[in-house]
Order: C-alpha cells, then structure tokens, then sequence
C-alpha cells in the first residue's frame, strides 16, 4: 500500500478530494455593505481551487453574531445570494468549499450590535482586551448573559444559517466552536458561570455546542458538517480549569453525529505563554472515531509526517494560503513559497488578498 501524504486522495463523507490540504477558514475583513461577499471574494477563493478542500471564513448565522467590520454573514437574502457567486466560481473550477458557522458571542461591542445592544454571552464577563468597531479598536464591555428562554433561538439561527448555505451552494458546513466566541464561550468553564442547564458540568457546559451540531447536521447531514474546536487556544482570553475532560468529553459526545469531520486548532507557543494547557492532539484522537483535521504551523514535512503516522487524516493551512493561491502545486514541486504580508490580513481591497503570485507557467 503507498504511504500516505498530502497527495493522497481522500472520501471524506461522500466527497472526493483531490488531496489532504484544507485551506482553513481565514477572516479577511473583505465582505461589501451589509457583511455581503461579492467578486472579489469569489476571485479569492477561485485562485484556491487546487486544496481538497476550502473551509470559508467565519461567518455570522445573526446580526447579534458580528464581531468584527466587513466578516460576511449568512443572516440575509443578499448574504446568500453573494455567497452563491463565490460557490459558483469555486465549482466551476472544480473545488469543494465549506462554510465555517460564527457566532461571537461576547466578541463584539455595541457599535456593531443592533440598536447598540450588550453583546450576548453564557455569563456576563468581559474579555480583556479590544474590540475592533469601525472607528478602530475600543475596550470591549461586559456582555448580557443569555436567558434561558433565548437559548433556543441561537440554536435557530444555526439552523437557519444552515439552511442558508445549502441554498447558497455550499458543499458542507463547518461549526465554529472555537477560538473563544459563543460556543467555545459556554463550553469553558472560565466563561461560563451559568446555574441552568447549561452551566456547571461538562456536559451542561457542551449542551449547545451539541444541540447546534444537532441542528445543522438536521439540515445538512452528518457527512456534510464539521466541527472546529480550538482546546489549548487561549485566544480571546479563553481558560478552562480542566481543559482535558472538556474537550475529551466534547470529542467523544460528537461521535454520536457520525460527522464529516473534527478540525482542531492544536497548541501555539502563545497558548502557554497565557497559561494555557497543552490538550495533546493525540487525546482527541483516541476519543473521536471519525476524520481529524489538524492545524497548526505545518509545512510540507511536518504535514506528511502528521500523516503518514495516521495521527490526523487531513491538514489545514492558514497564512501559507493566503499568500500561495496555488500551495499545492509549489508542494509538489518543493517551489519556494511567497512570503505573507501580515498587514494585508484584515481588511483593504485586492492588496494582499488577490495579488499573490501564482509560479510562472512552465
């Protein structure tokens, strides 16, 4: 049998990829009036067709779930309508593409919020740190915690954003449990001070992460949704007293959906230095049954290594796509790799989004 490697094909659910490099779900700050993607953005994620598969950026399922300027959503007919131009131009190249599901939760301010309302949250604790609003950064609030009784409608909103990519072309989706926004949010016990049923224990605690799964996977099935989960991540000002049994009891209860896949965000040296807690991406591995996608820092060695050793199925990359719209070809053929220009990330126009280079045709 041949080893496997980044080139290796792969079923994943009923889908066929080409090969294991994902590009992962990246905000760029690029979306049009009313959080609407437009051509650029399908220029961009056209010039990416050759990963196996493409995660779209986060994308909020409710106004309430913008924390950020120009992040598209996928809340109104004009979201959807602009995103099915980027689904078009991606499958009429021959690509796969996903969209990563966002809520921000306490990841917001006023100034982006409806009628300059408190942004929702499990507890009512501010993050440290800033908030980035359309007159540039300021100190993000305490947020309103969540009744109860309200619970059920984010849950809807996911279910709507669901139904809303299927209508946009989509492939799959992608539910964002990670980096600190409104599930990873109730999830940890270091945000979450609830009392109710869906505060205190783990299980408590992972309720609407699984109740969210529950309903996209209803829209979509199992195949065609994955989960993303970020258990060392500190990002955010994210802590869990025991992220160990978190996120081990979070794996093993996703199994229940027969998911497409689970994507985890694996350990940075920031993580520690903010006192995180290493959750070796082995742990996961032995919990969860299904695909593993990981993503951390991988290069092309690192990635067949990961790989051929069969501890994770597919890899992801983040700022490598940004910068080589064409990174498996400069894979394959060991070429030198563009260098990424980190203040062209968020925000701006065609600039460090579109211009990259691709290797002159040979």
């Amino acid at each position: 049998m041949n080893e496997v490697n980044l080139f290796s094909p792969y079923k994943l659910g009923d889908l066929e990829l080409p090969n294991r490099m994902v590009m992962a779900p990246l905000t760029r700050n690029r979306a049009g009036d009313g959080n609407v993607p437009g051509q650029l953005n399908a220029t961009y994620y056209t010039q990416r067709v050759s990963a196996g598969l493409i995660i779209a950026e986060a994308t909020q399922v409710s106004p309430e779930g913008l924390g950020y300027p120009a992040t598209p959503g996928i809340h109104s007919a004009a979201q959807v309508a602009g995103w099915k131009l980027v689904t078009d131009a991606v499958h009429q190249h021959g690509g796969r593409i996903f969209l990563q599901l966002w809520h921000v939760g306490r990841i917001s301010h006023p100034d982006l919020q409806p009628d300059g309302a408190l942004p929702v949250a499990p507890s009512a604790i501010a993050p440290k740190g800033e908030a980035a609003t359309y007159e540039g950064m300021k100190p993000f609030v305490t947020p309103r915690a969540l009744e109860t009784s309200e619970i059920p409608l984010i849950v809807e909103q996911y279910r709507q954003g669901a139904k809303n990519a299927l209508e946009a072309g989509f492939d799959g989706v992608e539910v964002h449990g990670a980096n600190g926004y409104l599930l990873d949010q109730f999830l940890r016990d270091g945000t979450n001070k609830r009392t109710d049923e869906y505060g205190g224990s783990i299980e408590n605690r992972a309720r609407l992460l699984l109740e969210v799964t529950q309903a996209v996977t209803e829209v979509w099935g199992a195949g065609r949704v994955g989960v993303r989960l970020s258990p060392s991540g500190t990002f955010n000002d994210m802590h869990d007293s025991d992220p160990l049994a978190t996120f081990g009891y979070a794996a093993e209860a996703l199994n229940r959906f027969g998911l497409a896949y689970l994507h985890l965000i694996e350990v940075v040296e920031a993580d520690l230095r903010h006192g995180g807690t290493e959750v070796p991406t082995s742990y996961l591995r032995d919990r969860f049954t299904g695909t593993l996608i990981v993503n951390g820092g991988y290069d092309l060695d690192k990635s067949n290594a990961v790989l051929s050793s069969h501890k994770a199925d597919l890899v992801a990359f983040g700022t490598l796509f940004i910068a080589n719209p064409d990174l498996p070809q400069r894979f394959a053929l060991n070429a030198p790799l563009n260098p990424a220009d980190p203040s062209t990330f968020y925000g701006g126009g065609e600039k460090g989004y579109i211009d990259y280079p691709f290797l002159a045709a040979s």
